[in-house]
């Protein structure tokens, strides 16, 4: 989803976790290679260039909040493509991130608790679809609602 949601600690992960996908896009066959997330950026015809626009709004939404995350860490961008994001998949991650939000930022779950469906990461276009066969859905998290 954008990265307008995150609340710090999201964002922060999602900034580790990227540059840790990419280093592995960059060298396959280290630690990591086969986590069912880097599908998304392996299906690109440049996945190097994938991950790191995504790392790129990323970094843009850091920056509009003043954190100082380093620019230079990303290594390449201009991907020409969108990736695809099943609407199943971005709604089951985005009950998953309100029911972390109301955990440990209230006032960033307060501000989005009412949107029913989130835009998605720039570099991603919503498809018709479910949550994604790699997902290892909960079954708490499945069957969780957040209706205030």
């Amino acid at each position: 989803m954008h990265p307008r949601y995150f609340d710090r600690q999201a964002l922060t992960a999602c900034w580790r976790e990227g540059l840790l996908a990419q280093a592995v896009l960059t060298k396959p066959g280290g630690g990591y290679s086969h986590h069912p997330q880097l599908r998304r950026f392996q299906q690109a015809d440049d996945s190097r260039a994938a991950i790191g626009d995504y790392l790129s709004a990323i970094i843009d939404e850091a920056d509009a909040r003043g954190y100082r995350f380093s620019r230079d860490k990303i290594r390449v961008t201009g991907s020409r493509e969108q990736l695809d994001v099943n609407e199943g998949q971005l709604a089951y991650e985005w009950q998953h991130l309100l029911a972390k939000l109301r955990r440990r930022s209230p006032d960033t779950w307060a501000r989005w608790h009412d949107l029913a469906f989130p835009d998605p990461h720039p570099a991603f276009i919503v498809v018709d679809g479910p949550i994604a066969e790699w997902e290892k859905v909960s079954s708490h998290a499945a069957d969780q609602r957040i209706d205030e």
